[in-house]
């Protein structure tokens, strides 16, 4: 029995060492990659960043793969929030109008993660050839979610960023770790959750293209009979797949894609706010101040003006 224990602690020790190992060659790699603070496009659709402070962002993502090597983030959506760190990954699998909260950074201890695209091409080949299927209920799955990373995905990462010091290498290997990522992925439980971004899943499909069409149209009249319609679905039956897997419903979600571009348009292209709100589908611009204060915290003008002042990177 005692023999017994001394080769479980052993091999937790073993298990331990492999993986204090795999991160601390991650951090030393991507602050050779990334020697300031910045955002690197490694290979198409696998993007790098390092931060030396808290930083936040919003922005209406496209599905990923997400993994912090050194500090911690959160990630909003709606009033749901979700934490991960070094131990942990971040995957959602459609469309979602998400708040990037950087918690750990600075000088001495950058911030330091990755964003892997998922293109859904490649997720349901991977699934093809892995056996995984897609059921009806599927479509209950929320689309965003984190858990624990193992050692055999995390394996895959740190062999796909140690591809980056040599392009002729990472030009042919790449596409073969990013699909054994994806396989890991689905062998870890995440096949229903991938399934969104596939063709086999009817329910999961029509929520897809639906929250396509409310990216496209956001400053449309939002009218959920036509959409249910459109779809195919009942307006019950569409309300609840939608919420389901978006967390929010039809209209917190063209809300927050009307907001987030309303910012945009002041900060990028210097509309005054009576301006975008009107640009983005707000007809009455006290409404439109009350709900951008309640997504963003300040007044619009107020809001604009302080992020022009911390913008660093």
């Amino acid at each position: 029995m005692y023999a017994n224990w001394q080769q479980v602690d052993k091999m937790n020790f073993m298990n331990q060492s492999v993986e204090n190992r795999n991160h601390a060659e991650l951090v030393e790699r991507m602050l050779k990659l990334l020697p300031e603070d910045g955002v690197l496009e490694a290979i198409p659709g696998f993007y790098l960043a390092r931060l030396s402070k808290p930083m936040e962002s919003r922005a209406v993502y496209s599905p990923a793969f997400c993994f912090v090597i050194q500090g911690s983030k959160q990630v909003f959506l709606g009033e749901e929030v979700f934490r991960y760190d070094p131990g942990n990954y971040l995957i959602y699998t459609v469309d979602l109008p998400l708040v990037f909260k950087v918690e750990e950074a600075s000088n001495e201890n950058p911030y330091l993660g990755f964003r892997l695209d998922l293109d859904p091409n490649l997720v349901a080949s991977v699934m093809l050839e892995a056996g995984i299927e897609s059921k009806k209920s599927d479509a209950s799955v929320k689309a965003i979610n984190v858990n624990a990373i193992n050692d055999d995905l995390l394996d895959a990462v740190v062999r796909l960023v140690r591809l980056l010091e040599n392009s002729n290498d990472a030009k042919v290997l790449a596409p073969l770790i990013i699909k054994e990522i994806i396989y890991r992925l689905v062998k870890t439980g995440q096949g229903t959750r991938l399934s969104h971004l596939t063709t086999s899943a009817k329910e999961n499909q029509r929520i897809s293209q639906a929250i396509g069409h409310l990216r496209e149209n956001y400053d449309q009249p939002l009218k959920i009979e036509d959409i249910a319609r459109e779809f195919g679905m009942s307006v019950s039956g569409f309300h609840h797949h939608f919420k389901s897997v978006t967390a929010m419903s039809p209209l917190q979600f063209q809300k927050q894609i009307r907001l987030q571009e309303a910012r945009r348009l002041m900060l990028g292209e210097d509309l005054d706010a009576a301006s975008a709100g009107f640009r983005v589908g707000y007809e009455d611009p006290s409404y439109f101040s009350r709900d951008y204060k309640k997504l963003f915290g300040e007044p619009p003008l107020r809001d604009i003006a302080k992020l022009r002042g911390s913008i660093t990177v």
